[in-house]
């Protein structure tokens, strides 16, 4: 059986890393964890995590997911405090994602805060861009040549 790697890019197993979060089985220790494991989350579509992991002040009351959506990568830009004693963390990433032809990349600063011993995410400011490929302007799919 082959190893599915984690969405989050960590490097791990799915089963070694997210799932336990998703699954409940353990929490996020830091602002950036928590972050990664919503990545995925969204990666591996699972509504339920995302409104578990959410603050209560700032959580929609539902959340539907687009299954067309694949989120093809994460880059965590910066992060600011979000360690096991902080209470409050910020996190700066580019998630790249795709519909069919067109891809895209949404820019976002998290915001979270810790209640007791678990992260929540609070709020985003984001930013997205889109690139249609036509068949006649589609990327190599090798990737560029330097």
């Amino acid at each position: 059986m082959a190893r599915r790697s984690c969405p989050c890019g960590s490097g791990a197993s799915y089963d070694a890393c997210c799932r336990p979060l998703h699954r409940g089985d353990r929490r996020a220790a830091t602002a950036e964890q928590l972050m990664r494991s919503r990545y995925s989350a969204f990666a591996v579509h699972d509504a339920g995590y995302l409104l578990r992991t959410w603050h209560p002040a700032t959580r929609p009351p539902s959340l539907d997911l687009d299954p067309r959506l694949a989120w093809e990568g994460l880059e965590v830009l910066a992060t600011e405090a979000g360690g096991p004693d902080d209470v409050n963390g910020i996190v700066e990433f580019r998630a790249h994602h795709r519909t069919g032809r067109e891809s895209g990349v949404l820019h976002e600063v998290s915001r979270f805060r810790r209640q007791g011993e678990q992260w929540l995410y609070v709020r985003g400011r984001t930013e997205m861009s889109t690139d249609r490929h036509t068949p006649e302007t589609q990327p190599d799919p090798g990737g560029p040549r330097a």
